[in-house]
């Protein structure tokens, strides 16, 4: 049995410690906001914030995570930080399909964590894990910077 902290509450999971931490989230626990793009760690669609770090969690083996704190978008999104970054996103159009919206999200919470004042290339550096076919970019940069400004305090 695997036990780890799961958006503020403590569960356990039978998983095999191999299967990764995406499946388990979507299959045991039918939590889909973070989804499987790439199966490789490179496009962030799957992200959750690990023990305070952003990952992949496609990546993450479930036997690493005893004891951890997974944090998911479905977790996230009852925060008031996530109500300023999403009036934020909303005020700008950032969103289109959504597929990357959840993994965007906490990358957003994580550069704002560690920088609530970041500058624009910061804010680029910081979701530069993260990929997203649909906006250029540019209105999901300008809404995390309206959320650093909004949200002065949060942060």
């Amino acid at each position: 049995m695997i036990k780890f902290i799961l958006n503020g509450e403590e569960v356990t999971s039978n998983a095999n410690p191999n299967e990764r931490l995406l499946d388990v989230l979507r299959n045991e626990f039918r939590l889909t906001g973070a989804k499987c793009g790439c199966k490789e760690g490179e496009c962030g669609a799957c992200s959750v914030i690990l023990n305070e770090k952003l990952v992949n969690s496609c990546m993450v083996a479930m036997g690493s995570i005893e004891g951890s704190t997974v944090m998911t978008i479905e977790g996230y999104s009852k925060t008031d930080r996530f109500t300023v970054l999403e009036n934020a996103y909303a005020a700008v159009s950032a969103v289109q399909c959504g597929f990357c919206i959840p993994g965007m999200m906490l990358a957003s919470e994580r550069i704002l964590a560690e920088n609530p004042n970041p500058t624009e290339e910061d804010i680029r550096r910081g979701i530069s894990g993260n990929l997203c076919r649909c906006t250029g970019y540019n209105a999901i940069v300008e809404a995390i910077g309206i959320a650093a400004k909004e949200g002065k305090g949060l942060w």
